[in-house]
């Protein structure tokens, strides 16, 4: 419950600010590079963040992560608030709540089997998934009237006093220690370590990569969701906060879907379903014109990507021994948000020239094409292999 609250205003920030941006700049293409500085951190360092969650207390370095992200939350709203907010502010601010996040999202994930254990691990990862966009319908949906009434300074404000609950109820879990052998080698060759093991596993490799396509050019529709809102529907904030809210209830609905999951058999042809629908609803989005439709749209592409997502986390964590868990999990991070600042600055520069209905077509055909690609080549094969018969098969 703590988190789901503090995930509200964090998604509430990310539409203000978002809208902020374009707001002040008119800029796609400043858009993109905003994307950018709030995810490069992630590619850069969550190697680091790894290292530290196999080698330090992860309990407790949730709750610093925690607590620094509340603290940027509050200095946000007071530059809006008192409107001396520029949009280098914005971009500044966004980069280092990257670099907290490059920390908190591998020692965060490796923390569940602490909560649950490895026996009920599968369906926290997707109740987790099921929190994070339960949150992503309800924040952008309550952003956009908030913008509308009382302006984006109050939405960061909102965010920063939404960490009080996930805090609370990180200093109220008591877990029990475990025994783990910290690394003993230099963080940058425990990070090669964990990705040796990844690219070694076929399955962990395989969805891995098709993650990484998703992620580099499939959910870069975000970047352009305002100005759907804005240009192509004729809308405003609120049209903003609807259709993420629709990406989000989607996504809820896969998730849920996943965790009601008893069998983990099929996961390898799961990924590559899923990722084919994203890719067929970015290119009908491409051209749509209609609230509506845009709106069905990213439902389904929500739903999908997240069953993906939650396949591939669980394909990770079923197949990775606890002494590797957080470095595995940085990997997963990085293929997964490290390369959406690369995509961000894409999406941005290629927008600028060839405009924004024609690049989400062009992103939109390249996943199709991986998709095809994996099915073609990795699939099938990963379907008869007797390693991943339970998670990979």
């Amino acid at each position: 419950m703590g988190q789901l609250i503090s995930l509200v205003g964090t998604w509430m920030q990310t539409t203000a600010q978002q809208w902020l941006v374009y707001k002040l700049t008119g800029s796609v293409a400043l858009l993109g590079v905003f994307g950018f500085a709030s995810q490069v951190p992630m590619l850069l360092l969550a190697w680091m963040g790894g290292y530290v969650g196999d080698r330090y207390n992860r309990h407790r370095g949730v709750i610093v992560t925690q607590s620094l992200s509340m603290i940027l939350a509050f200095v946000l709203a007071a530059l809006t608030l008192t409107h001396l907010i520029r949009e280098w502010h914005l971009i500044v601010i966004a980069f280092l709540v990257g670099i907290v996040n490059a920390f908190d999202v591998p020692i965060r994930q490796s923390f569940f089997v602490h909560m649950v254990g490895k026996e009920d691990l599968p369906n926290a990862i997707a109740l987790n998934s099921s929190i994070f966009n339960g949150a992503r319908v309800v924040g952008p949906a309550i952003a956009g009237f908030a913008i509308v009434l009382l302006g984006e300074g109050w939405c960061f404000f909102l965010n920063g006093v939404s960490f009080i609950a996930v805090l609370v109820a990180l200093l109220m879990m008591r877990i029990e220690p475990t025994a783990k052998k910290p690394p003993d080698e230099s963080p940058v060759r425990s990070f090669v370590q964990g990705f040796r093991f990844a690219m070694n596993d076929v399955p962990i490799r395989s969805a891995l990569m098709m993650l990484c396509m998703l992620s580099l050019f499939g959910l870069q529709y975000t970047v352009f969701l305002p100005i759907y809102a804005h240009d192509i529907l004729h809308g405003g904030a609120r049209t903003l906060g609807l259709l993420m809210s629709a990406a989000g209830v989607g996504a809820v609905l896969g998730a849920l879907q996943f965790a009601a999951r008893t069998s983990y058999t099929g996961l390898a042809r799961w990924i590559a379903a899923t990722c084919t629908v994203c890719a067929v609803g970015l290119i009908i989005m491409s051209h749509a014109t209609m609230f509506w439709l845009c709106a069905t749209v990213l439902f389904v592409v929500g739903f999908a990507a997240t069953s993906q997502m939650a396949a591939t986390n669980t394909i990770i964590q079923e197949r990775v021994p606890d002494e590797l868990r957080s470095r595995l999990m940085a990997v997963y991070a990085t293929m997964f948000m490290g390369v959406q600042p690369i995509g961000a600055l894409l999406a941005g520069g290629v927008a600028k020239r060839i405009g924004t209905p024609n690049t989400v077509l062009l992103f939109g055909s390249l996943v199709l094409a991986g998709c095809l690609f994996f099915i073609w080549r990795v699939a099938t094969r990963v379907g008869r292999t007797p390693v991943g018969a339970a998670v990979g098969g």
